[in-house]
């Protein structure tokens, strides 16, 4: 295409300058944009530098207790503890044919959903009594943290002493008010033994639930009450449609860490139940205790067989209750 000024006599033709290509074509761009490209990327051995505390850790911790769990499992053992050699699967055929484990499965169950549901429920209207601004909050707020900075067995033996048929407060405390006429021996008798515990490990829940949800309570906008207050709600509308669905994720992750707490809780059922023969009030933590030391058997395979099994059933139990959540989510 010629330009207007070859048209005209004297002009000087000029040729205008030759495209530059864009910075990502050809050889000359190609070196600038993988430079940019691998400009915030660290190399591998200074990725593991950092990484390699936590991942020894994890290895010590998590990995490798759970390597020699399973290996356990799998052999026979003296009753001092040595290992004999490999017993293959009838370690877990003979926990599965135990005649206490249904039993023990039941206390579990029992256990676990009534902890839970009452810290819980508890735990809901605690936390909204201390996210009120009345005078000695910071008191409270500190007696309340006593119970779960306090050891689980110092505790656990306390209610021992307050649980005693002969000489404990909550008899005598009782008598007094008139509300029974005779002691009852609470961790002795089958019908008070699992309540009494499950009170206990209500006590020493309370106290981690109600924070997270008292943090998740902060972590609401204000701005979202004083509209539904300027919609027309009321203090219990305004809870259950505005309160309640904003503190779900603080709910689900108060619920799941109680269930692994709760049903990994060793000391609690075995200071309270520790005098009780057998194993009528024995949950799966404790059953493997007393299959390793306590029990005619004394066979520390099947105990590992037993702890195989409760890690397992403790994955299964925090897996259907995320996808419980997950489903009533997708049906709001």
């Amino acid at each position: 295409m010629s330009s207007r000024a070859d048209s005209q006599p004297g002009a000087v033709a000029t040729e205008s300058p030759a495209p530059v290509p864009p910075p990502g074509d050809g050889a000359s761009g190609t070196a600038p944009a993988r430079r940019r490209r691998t400009r915030g990327r660290a190399p591998f051995w200074v990725a593991l530098i950092w990484l390699g505390p936590a991942l020894v850790l994890i290895f010590g911790v998590v990995i490798y207790p759970a390597i020699e769990l399973v290996r356990a499992s799998t052999g026979e053992y003296s009753i001092t503890g040595l290992r004999r050699g490999s017993n293959g699967v009838e370690n877990y055929a003979n926990v599965l044919s135990h005649p206490a484990l249904g039993t023990v499965l039941v206390n579990t169950l029992i256990w676990v959903v009534a902890v839970v549901a009452i810290t819980i429920l508890l735990s809901l209207g605690l936390a909204q009594f201390l996210s009120k601004d009345f005078w000695g909050r910071r008191a409270v707020r500190w007696a309340v943290l006593v119970p779960w900075a306090a050891s689980l067995v110092i505790t656990s033996r306390l209610f021992t002493l307050i649980f005693d048929y002969y000489h404990g407060i909550l008899n005598v405390l009782l008598t007094k008010l008139h509300i029974i006429s005779e002691p009852v021996d609470w961790l002795g008798d089958d019908t008070w033994t699992m309540p009494s515990m499950i009170l206990v490990g209500v006590l020493v829940s309370i106290p981690f639930t109600a924070y997270v949800l008292l943090a998740g309570l902060n972590a609401i906008p204000g701005e979202v009450h004083e509209a539904a207050r300027i919609d027309g709600a009321g203090p219990w509308q305004a809870w259950r449609r505005v309160t309640l669905p904003l503190l779900r994720p603080a709910l689900l992750v108060s619920a799941v860490l109680n269930m692994i707490y709760v049903f990994n809780s060793f000391p609690i059922i075995w200071t309270l139940n520790d005098r009780n023969p057998g194993y009528t009030h024995d949950t799966t933590i404790t059953f493997m205790y007393k299959l390793a030391f306590k029990s005619a058997d004394r066979d520390v395979g099947m105990s590992a067989a037993a702890g195989v099994f409760n890690v397992l059933l403790i994955l299964v139990a925090v897996v259907l209750y995320l996808r419980l959540v997950k489903w009533r989510e997708e049906d709001a």
